[in-house]
């Protein structure tokens, strides 16, 4: 029996690459964006099906997702919208920070929330929700965007408790960096008081050889949904593996000293 996948975020990146790649394996694919008129590429695919969706908007999601469901039987939504917003809070406008909760955080919560009464009484059906390694470390002037991905940590890790007493599993990807578009469509905000340390942590993260495309990770988020495992987190990329082993092995504080060393000698 053919089964679906419910992806938001697909216009780019992972969410493009997550797209393709259940397609290419036979799944039928719910792709949702904000501007899905504006999409060239898995509109050519026959079993996928663009709807418009921006997480931010409470009615959409409602609307979405009661469309989404009238197609019939879905059994994986992956939350995956998401974008980045750097720069140090001192800049940052409220405008902007309550911006960064509510696409990274509270729209994964509420899309969530709208699929779980279908999901139950089912008593089956999978959660995986685009994390990052921003989500388990702390790093420089990335507070909010930091704040979000550790919000999504503890609430899944909460949620799963319910949700394994209806029979439905939640999962989170923690890649490291990954080489996609999100670079392009972060908002950078800027201070000179904090000028020196941004551009020392931005050195550090010049693309290189432990950098993980999308079409990896997507292959990690199809392993997630089929692995039948109640496995929590999949730490992928290998700068997020081993910086993530580093901080379990040496503790918090050295972790942070690390950090503090690397900037300094960068």
């Amino acid at each position: 029996m053919t089964k679906t996948i419910f992806i938001t975020g697909t216009s780019a990146g992972i969410g493009k690459a997550t797209a393709k790649l259940f397609a290419k394996r036979g799944w039928k694919v719910i792709a949702t964006m904000r501007r899905p008129q504006n999409e060239t590429e898995l509109s050519l695919l026959s079993n996928v099906t663009l709807l418009p969706l921006d997480v931010t908007n409470l009615d959409q999601i409602k609307e979405t997702t009661q469309k989404a469901l009238a197609m019939g039987n879905i059994d994986v939504v992956f939350n995956n919208a998401g974008y980045a917003l750097f720069g140090a809070l001192e800049a940052m406008t409220d405008e902007q920070i309550v911006a960064q909760m509510e696409t990274n955080f509270l729209g994964v919560v509420r899309v969530t929330q709208a699929f779980i009464p279908y999901f139950r009484e089912r008593r089956t059906g999978l959660f995986i929700t685009t994390g990052s390694s921003a989500g388990l470390m702390g790093f420089p002037v990335s507070s909010m965007y930091n704040a979000s991905k550790w919000a999504l940590e503890g609430w899944s890790e909460s949620l799963s408790y319910e949700l394994n007493e209806v029979g439905v599993g939640i999962k989170t990807i923690e890649p490291g960096l990954v080489a996609t578009e999100i670079v392009d469509r972060s908002v950078v905000v800027s201070h000179p008081a904090y000028e020196n340390l941004a551009n020392k942590f931005s050195a550090l993260l010049t693309y290189g050889e432990d950098t993980t495309s999308a079409e990896q990770i997507a292959e990690v988020v199809y392993g997630a949904a089929t692995d039948g495992t109640n496995t929590l987190r999949y730490v992928c990329g290998e700068d997020a593996k081993t910086l993530y082993a580093q901080r379990l092995a040496n503790g918090d504080e050295a972790f942070i000293a690390g950090m503090r060393q690397m900037l300094e000698a960068n």
